[in-house]
């Protein structure tokens, strides 16, 4: 009677662990244009939005930074202008970073000016932006396979590896990187002595990744999917707008209010879900 009790108990703990779920709560008008990043400023209380505004490589300038309330209304579509494709985002301090092709920018959050803008040496396509907790500011290059570390005014090669068949996401987690790859789908886990291993997948055109519990994870899917995934390598869709033709690029979390903020590039806005488990 024990083992059978012990069954249905791992069972239902199994049951309970893969069980979450998205609630939409809002969303944006359709204002931000190509919004390919939104990333969650904790203190301020708002919402950075990245829009290409353009072709996904084009230098052409046209390019911006949104900002936009947590309650879905645009306080400012053209916050920063004058980018080129700008995608992923980090905060640290005063400072905003932000990949744009083939250079990090740092934007004064005071001011909104472009305060620095660094060329990344053989960069073809930077796409995701995460800052640890010591200020230092990494950045993908889906087009190299590289991960990029800023330092002052320059840029280095951090890391790099055969594995990667289109590095996207990148998250930082105390001296280590979670990495979600577009590729193919994969997701890793690179130490602070740079030891790369394998968390499982979710599926290829892996975008964003945020943490949503002790190595938990939502994982965003640029085609229109998000997945729920953990340390163990197991992962589940809990949200798919494919059917709707809207995407799901690169996303933020609020754990406070526990919101997921989604942009949906070719649909230009954000939407926002409350995630419960």
């Amino acid at each position: 009677m024990k083992s059978v009790i012990i069954f249905y108990f791992l069972i239902a703990t199994t049951v309970y662990s893969m069980a979450q779920s998205l609630a939409m709560k809002w969303k944006s008008e359709p204002v931000l244009p190509v919004s390919e990043s939104v990333l969650f400023d904790p203190k301020a209380k708002i919402l950075y939005v990245s829009c290409i505004d353009g072709a996904p490589d084009g230098k052409d300038g046209k390019g911006a930074i949104a900002k936009v309330g947590v309650d879905g209304k645009v306080i400012a579509a053209e916050w920063v202008t004058g980018l080129d494709a700008p995608k992923g985002m980090g905060l640290y301090k005063d400072n905003l970073y932000v990949a744009d092709i083939t250079r990090i920018v740092t934007i004064s959050l005071t001011t909104g000016k472009v305060t620095q803008s660094v060329e990344v040496e053989g960069a073809k396509f930077l796409n995701d932006i995460t800052v640890d907790k010591t200020g230092r500011v990494f950045a993908s290059d889906t087009g190299t396979g590289k991960i990029h570390l800023l330092k002052g005014s320059k840029a280095e090669v951090y890391f790099e590896s055969t594995e990667f068949k289109g590095i996207n996401g990148l998250l930082a987690l105390d001296n280590a990187l979670y990495i979600a790859d577009f590729g193919t789908g994969s997701n890793y886990k690179l130490s602070g002595d740079k030891k790369l291993t394998s968390l499982g997948k979710t599926s290829e055109g892996a975008d964003g990744v945020v943490e949503v519990g002790k190595d938990e994870y939502l994982v965003s899917n640029w085609n229109g999917e998000v997945y729920y995934t953990n340390g163990k390598g197991e992962s589940k869709m809990i949200l798919d707008t494919k059917a709707d033709k809207i995407n799901a690029a690169d996303i933020a979390y609020d754990p406070q209010t526990k919101t997921l903020f989604i942009p949906t590039f070719f649909a230009n806005g954000v939407v926002a879900y409350t995630y419960s488990k």
